[in-house]
């Protein structure tokens, strides 16, 4: 993952300071006091507690150091409060294969499908960017089938 250029939104962005401060103050102590109970349970060479204790902070540390790492190099980008095109922010809502989807076009550091927030980077999300209102647009998708489009509405 190295230079790799973060896009995030605003909300991505505050979303990502709130959970670094979680983990660095409340998640911290926590396991802190689960390895300090833990050792009083004696060896700690066959101690289970311990280890999952350990395991957990090595855990919580990874993810400091990479959302810190995002955050250091992350580019905030603003959605336009008008435009007729999709942009990074923007709210889709499209005709899928007959179905109709709502997506939001978010950086690939803060994407999450099952909250129907999907990637600048992602075969979709890189088909609707520019896309206007009623456009038609084609593109592949993770299955290798081809995926056609059509932007109904966009909300920033």
């Amino acid at each position: 993952m190295a230079n790799e250029n973060y896009v995030l939104t605003q909300e991505g962005k505050e979303k990502l300071e709130e959970e670094l401060h979680y983990l660095e103050t409340e998640k911290r102590a926590e396991i802190g006091e689960r390895i300090k109970v833990a050792r009083e349970f004696g060896d700690i060479s066959e101690n289970s507690e311990y280890d999952d204790a350990k395991n957990e902070q090595g855990m919580m540390e990874a993810r400091i150091a990479e959302i810190s790492r995002i955050l250091s190099e992350a580019t905030v980008v603003n959605t336009p409060k008008r435009s007729s095109k999709v942009n990074i922010g923007s709210t889709v809502t499209v005709d899928m294969n007959g179905r109709e989807r709502v997506f939001t076009i978010v950086g690939g550091a803060e994407s999450d499908a099952a909250e129907g927030k999907i990637s600048n980077e992602s075969p979709v999300g890189q088909a609707l960017l520019g896309c206007k209102k009623g456009d038609e647009v084609t593109t592949t998708g993770p299955t290798g089938r081809d995926i056609t489009l059509t932007v109904l509405k966009i909300e920033h």
